[in-house]
């Protein structure tokens, strides 16, 4: 055993994975460093110099990488300061989907942190079922007012995670023993299609919401009127669409003993009014 870790560090803590992992460390008692590009604690992949202020005093670090063409790179070398300051612990924030697909190279940052000769946890959830409330890019039309969800997974099924379960895993990979050298794959209890997830939110929110699926190319177009570049999003939709991660998995039993959230526990306790 080894004595309980109590100065955390969380990176990206205003964002929408870190600041449910540091209200989850607070729950537990603790007073987590938060960092961000802009807050009080500063954090910036971009700036190498923020790096080892934020990690002074630090014994573990909830890690979100930049999502850059070096995000990998970086890791490496952050995990290098971090343990000459005396660093126990890594936890990073990775993707189920990073694992099923791993023969592109996408687990470069998991690699780096598995390098790092710190405790390391890694956790790889699927899709967020916050997404469809949180993530602007994409879901954003939900709520625009077209009411429309158009994405290219046709009725392909996804066990989408609850950012509470993961954030409660998140916590106890930081702070206590037993999580060291362990990848966690977070889902729900159950999968479901867009359609579906949608179908059920319009119920709950009494909005004519819809989940429209639409083909690749079609989808392709509609980036481009927007000014925007695929920047990943097709391949990960096509992940779903073929069905190659839609089994809901045991990482959230794993590492807590208990069941994952289902969706409907997000849908539920959404306040709807404010969207």
């Amino acid at each position: 055993m080894t004595d309980r870790i109590s100065q955390v560090l969380v990176l990206g803590g205003t964002g929408k994975t870190g600041r449910r992992v540091a209200d989850a460390l607070r729950r537990g008692g603790l007073a987590p460093v938060v960092a961000s590009r802009r807050g009080p604690v500063r954090f910036d992949w971009a700036d190498r110099q923020t790096w080892e202020p934020a990690v002074s005093g630090i014994e573990a670090v909830y890690v979100v990488d930049s999502s850059g063409p070096e995000a990998s790179a970086e890791v490496e070398a952050f995990a290098a300061v971090a343990a000459g300051a005396g660093v126990r612990r890594l936890v990073l924030l990775s993707a189920r989907v990073f694992g099923e697909m791993a023969g592109e190279g996408l687990l470069g940052t998991e690699d780096a942190v598995k390098a790092s000769g710190l405790e390391w946890t890694i956790l790889r959830p699927t899709w967020f079922a916050q997404n469809f409330t949180e993530e602007r890019t994409y879901f954003g039309t939900l709520w625009d007012g077209s009411g429309e969800l158009r994405l290219p997974t046709g009725g392909g099924r996804e066990a989408f995670v609850d950012l509470e379960d993961l954030a409660d895993v998140a916590a106890a990979a930081l702070t206590q023993d037993g999580h060291a050298g362990r990848t966690y794959v977070l889902s729900g209890p159950r999968s479901l299609t867009f359609g579906e997830a949608v179908g059920q939110i319009a119920e709950a929110s009494g909005r004519p919401l819809h989940y429209i699926p639409v083909t690749e190319d079609e989808f392709r177009a509609e980036l481009a009127a927007a000014g925007r570049a695929d920047d990943g999003i097709l391949a990960l939709c096509r992940h779903i669409c073929e069905g190659t991660g839609a089994e809901p998995v045991g990482g959230v039993r794993e590492a807590l003993g208990r069941a994952p959230r289902d969706f409907s526990d997000y849908v539920n306790r959404t306040d709807f009014s404010s969207l």
